[in-house]
């Protein structure tokens, strides 16, 4: 009798264990965890498309939400395509690198070398610069008249002479700005080298190797199998996103892909098989702005993160790899509105794999409060060097800028609590001891930081 007890309390003692490592002992599985918070993301409108969670190269929760052609109901599936938009930018900078290594460049080369018709101010520019948006090359994307030309085909060297003739935003090297054109003037880099065009390069040297099938150049006039169609929600209304011909996007974020190609990718970034290990350690060092090439590396929670995410007509997507844990987490999406929300979700899935407890995505509801409070919450809030958040009052709206970003009104959802309508963003107001207000919490991306108020 007791040994048949024994082996009950060994069998009992086994299931437990099996149940903690798949992650059941609370009542619900990882997988639940993770469906319950994408349900509730694409239910708010604020994701439509395919999200695979992996650790240690394997699948462990994969699944597609909303439909990737609504006028055909095809749903999105793990062989859904979809445009990848600035996830382009690793693979062109492992492009550069392939090519560094096989002595065709150097990054310390002037990129004037490798382009004709080079403005004399570019000369001081190197391709590390172009690799890691310290080149001070204004983004052509914000050039005048850019979005009124978005469904016409375009040519490189139409798209270089709208930035060629404007000045540089600064000295070279001197500060970091995300723009466009570093990764489109690399794209005809590789070219001008190679002797190819992007696309066939990046085939040929990345896709084809590592098996890829399902990754390629999105090319506007390509029949296009489980291509995903783009779209955008116009108040109640979803409507087809604006045409872009790929033209505009080209080495910059022109390319399409899935979820498990890029999880193929993922674990060839652990290995050397495109890349030498010195090349990969330059990719993921992070420069000014927390940038390394083509990558934001960064360490949040005490763990390194390296990312990337696209926004093009009617897609975002991101792409989020915690090295240290082998766990790379991919969303991509074919609704324009779940941009604001891509990190957030990354950020958040990971938290349920690492098993931290997580919000699930909600509505944020404005209320009404007296206007006269805002005028104490009006100043300045510093959250580090050169990161400045300033409080602005126009009448009855309360309105919050960080340095160099856009302008937003903010939404109180109590007398000390704030929102922003276009991304899932908190702004809490701390008072001190005597009433007066000190600081600042924010709460972004599933993370909070604390500032001062200086002004």
């Amino acid at each position: 009798m007791n040994a048949l007890k024994s082996v009950y309390r060994s069998v009992f003692l086994l299931m437990i264990f099996m149940m903690v490592i798949n992650g059941t002992a609370n009542g619900q599985t990882l997988e639940a965890k993770f469906d319950e918070y994408m349900t509730a993301l694409m239910k708010l409108g604020r994701f439509n498309g395919y999200v695979l969670v992996a650790r240690n190269g394997k699948q462990i929760f994969g699944k597609g939400y909303g439909m990737a052609n609504f006028e055909d109901e095809a749903l999105n599936t793990p062989q859904t395509k979809f445009r990848l938009a600035s996830i382009t930018k690793p693979f062109t900078a492992t492009a550069v690198l392939m090519l560094q290594e096989k002595g065709k460049l150097k990054l310390q080369d002037s990129v004037c070398q490798y382009l004709s018709g080079c403005p004399a101010a570019w000369k001081p520019i190197t391709i590390e610069q172009l690799l890691s948006h310290t080149s001070g090359i204004p983004d052509y994307v914000a050039s005048p008249n850019f979005m009124e030309t978005l469904a016409q085909r375009s040519t490189t060297v139409e798209i270089i002479a709208r930035v060629s003739n404007q000045p540089l935003l600064f000295a070279p090297g001197e500060k970091f700005s995300y723009s466009n054109s570093n990764y489109y003037l690399l794209g005809q880099i590789i070219e001008n080298i190679s002797k190819k065009p992007y696309a066939a390069f990046v085939q040929e040297n990345i896709f084809a190797p590592l098996k890829m099938s399902n990754s390629g150049y999105d090319d506007n006039s390509t029949i296009l199998k489980r291509r995903a169609a783009g779209y955008i929600k116009q108040g109640d209304t979803l409507v087809n996103a604006r045409y872009m011909d790929m033209t505009k996007a080209y080495a910059a974020g022109g390319l399409y892909s899935t979820a498990e190609d890029l999880l193929l990718w993922d674990t060839t970034l652990y290995t050397e098989q495109l890349i030498s290990k010195k090349s990969l350690e330059a990719m993921f060092t992070p420069g000014k702005g927390g940038v390394g090439y083509g990558w934001f590396v960064n360490r949040e929670a005490n763990r390194l993160l390296i990312m990337q995410g696209g926004l093009n007509s009617g897609f975002a997507a991101g792409i989020f790899r915690y090295p240290e844990e082998k766990v790379c987490i991919i969303l991509l999406n074919n609704f324009e509105n779940a941009a604001p929300y891509i990190p957030r979700a990354g950020h958040d899935l990971a938290a349920i794999l690492f098993g931290e407890k997580v919000e699930l995505p909600r509505t944020r509801t404005a209320v009404k409060v007296n206007p006269k409070i805002y005028d104490a919450y009006v100043g300045e809030y510093e959250f580090g060097p050169n990161r400045i958040m300033t409080i602005t009052r126009e009448g009855d709206k309360l309105f919050a800028q960080r340095t160099n970003g856009p302008r937003d009104e903010i939404m109180p959802e109590n007398e000390t609590t704030f929102f922003l309508s276009v991304a899932d963003v908190q702004l809490i107001f701390v008072k001190d001891d005597t009433g007066k207000v000190s600081g600042m919490i924010l709460r972004a991306n599933g993370q909070e930081y604390k500032g001062r108020k200086t002004k």
